[in-house]
């Protein structure tokens, strides 16, 4: 079942690549108590991704943290290098690069894309969302392949 605006988000475990390697966060420690923007991609280096998505919150981020965002979080079911590695070469140093690398949290979510038939495996959903303090308060999940609605742009529209 998909999570909707008002739900809390659900309790789950994401990596990402610290100083010194891969560390981890717990859904607790990146939601309670605070504002935060999580979007999410199919896949890192890929084209809408890395050409459209990604750029889009790079681009915008002062313009979010500006209106009370304590972070901004970019998933996906990559591995915690990956996203180290695709964070690194679009400049999102300021972003937190999650992965999901086993999709655990994007299935908690509700927001799998199956693309086992095309060789992909499981993969997130293109979405984005504003969580303040653990509970969904704005939720946009794409149709299909599109980008149409989970743009920083969208965002900033909803803060």
């Amino acid at each position: 079942m998909t999570v909707k605006i008002g739900d809390t988000i659900p309790s789950g475990t994401l990596a990402f690549l610290g100083e010194k390697g891969p560390e981890t966060i717990t859904t607790d420690e990146l939601f309670t108590g605070k504002k935060i923007v999580l979007f999410a991609v199919p896949g890192a280096f890929t084209p809408t991704c890395t050409q459209a998505h990604l750029p889009s919150f790079v681009a915008n981020a002062d313009k979010i943290t500006e209106k009370g965002v304590d972070r901004i979080v970019c998933m996906s079911v990559n591995d915690p290098f990956v996203m180290g590695a695709w964070g690194k070469s679009q400049n999102a140093e300021h972003l937190l690069m999650a992965a999901d690398g086993s999709a655990t949290f994007t299935k908690a979510l509700g927001l799998e894309l199956d693309l086992i038939e095309r060789g992909l495996g499981i993969r997130s959903q293109r979405f984005s969302m504003i969580v303040d303090d653990g509970k969904i308060t704005h939720l946009n999940i794409e149709e299909g392949p599109a980008f149409e609605v989970s743009s920083a742009e969208k965002i900033l529209e909803q803060l």
